[in-house]
């Protein structure tokens, strides 16, 4: 029970390895809310009894770890689940045989405790600060939380360490950083002292389960219709689109999303540091993922972007997607891959579209404004840590002509987003657009005009619907693709999708 200065904002259950756990999200009155785990309790002897299973199993681990992928890591959790299960049955019974072995795979296996907080999919970030201190995390409704779990130093340590024996890192006093990934895509960073001066410390990012689609960006309000709609049809007709936005503003999110539009004819080639674009799969019969690796500790082996991006360029792609770009050499070989045919999509730090301009033209980058003509659109993505929320800020062109700096480059501005009422506004309509898709495809103004509504159709049926799993989605894109009369009747008549 609450006192009259405590608020509960939520209250959910999750899971993890077969372990359930209560969670409220309270507010204390603090500016921070309190985020209370409640895990199954042992008692002192069941605790021991714990302690003896570990030793017993301890000889079975070697012999399932190592896995290659999440899939083959998931595989691995649930074998020995199920021999940790036989195990405590054995020796106690089966009453809470479950949770008992669940605990036994994150105490051997996995992170312990913190298993169960990944398992909340309301999580974007788990941070550890240092010792004695709660463990913070940024939940997606209530932003950053304080939870009642703290860590000793070593602890911190030992779980650094274990993180990087399993992802290929060293992390000691002479390689006091260590930035790894997990093979369910979970970037995390870590530092030990002295670099970090209050102590040891992790940070975790915790990449979605489940793919974003645009259906599901229009129901959390991240873009409107009409701006997807648009998007939908640059992404068909092949033109070049950079996504940019700050830190864990949805700029990946969306450029996966974004690539459900790509038809299911075209070979994609897409280029990441790490495994995050999910694609639909009616185009991964003819999808490359190319990832990046880094140097072991001798400096050798690296796999950079650049000898991606340059790899790709003798695969015959007809779409690349690279995760990011941050480099003069890398911003060369995208613009190349654009000036040679190619259809590039990429995503890059940048709060505006007038930054993305400045960031490309001007030192270090400093790709020459005719190079730059091969841009047409670009989206920018912004977090309001305010309201907890994600939204598209503006979306516009670029256009060739000139402008006072000299550059040859102006900038059409074609939807801003309103923070104050929280609202999409058009600003201009399309120039460049029209005028590429007229010469390349002979469409009318008229013609374009009527296709967007199609796809407005389309796409506000889904939202109607609830269509956002990405399978439904990409199946539905495809079908489109094959007949376009038969999904925008459907659309319109308001009927439901049979999956063919």
């Amino acid at each position: 029970m609450t006192d009259k200065t405590t608020a509960e904002l939520a209250s959910y259950a999750i899971e993890a390895d077969h372990v359930v756990a209560g969670v409220k999200i309270l507010a204390l009155g603090d500016a921070v809310p309190r985020y209370e785990l409640t895990v199954p309790s042992l008692g002192k002897a069941t605790d021991a009894m714990l302690d003896h299973l570990r030793d017993k199993l301890a000889h079975q681990v070697p012999l399932i770890i190592g896995a290659a992928s999440h899939e083959e890591a998931a595989n691995a959790r649930e074998q020995f689940f199920l021999l940790a299960k036989k195990t405590v049955v054995e020796e106690m019974g089966a009453l809470g045989s479950d949770t008992i072995a669940g605990l036994l795979v994150q105490r051997m296996l996995g992170m312990g405790t913190l298993d169960i907080l990944m398992a909340d999919g309301n999580i974007e970030e788990l941070v550890i600060n240092g010792p004695r201190v709660p463990i913070m995390l940024y939940h997606r409704k209530h932003g950053w939380c304080k939870t009642t779990l703290l860590l000793s130093d070593e602890a911190i340590l030992n779980l650094s360490s274990q993180i990087g024996r399993k992802t290929g890192y060293d992390i000691n006093s002479l390689h006091p950083i260590m930035d790894a990934h997990l093979l369910t895509g979970d970037r995390v960073a870590a530092t030990m002292q002295p670099v970090s001066s209050f102590g040891n410390t992790i940070t975790i990012r915790r990449f979605a389960r489940s793919p974003w689609t645009v259906v599901s960006l229009l129901v959390n309000k991240t873009l409107t219709v009409p701006v997807v709609a648009l998007l939908w049809l640059a992404m068909q007709y092949e033109l070049n689109i950079i996504v940019a936005g700050g830190t864990a503003s949805g700029k990946t999110s969306m450029l996966s999303a974004l690539g459900i539009f790509i038809p299911p004819n075209q070979r994609v080639i897409t280029i990441e540091d790490t495994r995050e674009i999910a694609l639909p799969a009616a185009l991964q019969g003819n999808w490359v993922a190319l990832t990046t690796r880094n140097a072991n500790p001798e400096g050798q082996g690296e796999i950079s972007m650049l000898h991606l991006m340059v790899a790709s360029l003798r695969m015959r792609p007809d779409r690349i997607i690279v995760g990011e770009v941050r480099r003069k050499e890398q911003a060369e070989t995208m613009f190349e891959a654009m000036h040679t045919g190619h259809s590039v999509y990429s995503t890059m730090h940048a709060d505006t579209v007038r930054q993305v301009k400045r960031r490309l033209i001007e030192p270090p980058i400093a790709i020459p404004a005719v190079e730059l003509e091969a841009l047409h659109l670009v989206l920018i993505q912004y977090r309001d840590r305010r309201r907890g929320n994600r939204r598209t800020l503006e979306l516009a062109e670029i256009l060739t002509g000139g402008d006072e700096a000299g550059t040859g480059l102006e900038i059409n501005y074609l939807y801003r987003w309103l923070p104050r009422d929280d609202v999409v506004e058009k600003v201009n309509d399309s120039i460049r657009l029209v005028e590429e898709l007229n010469l390349h495809t002979g469409m009318t103004p008229r013609d374009i005009a009527k296709d967007l509504r199609d796809k407005e159709s389309i796409l506000q049926w889904m939202v109607d619907k609830g269509y956002a799993d990405i399978a439904v989605v990409g199946s539905i894109i495809q079908a489109y693709y094959a007949d376009a009369d038969r999904i925008v009747a459907l659309s319109r008549t308001g009927g439901r999708w049979q999956g063919g």
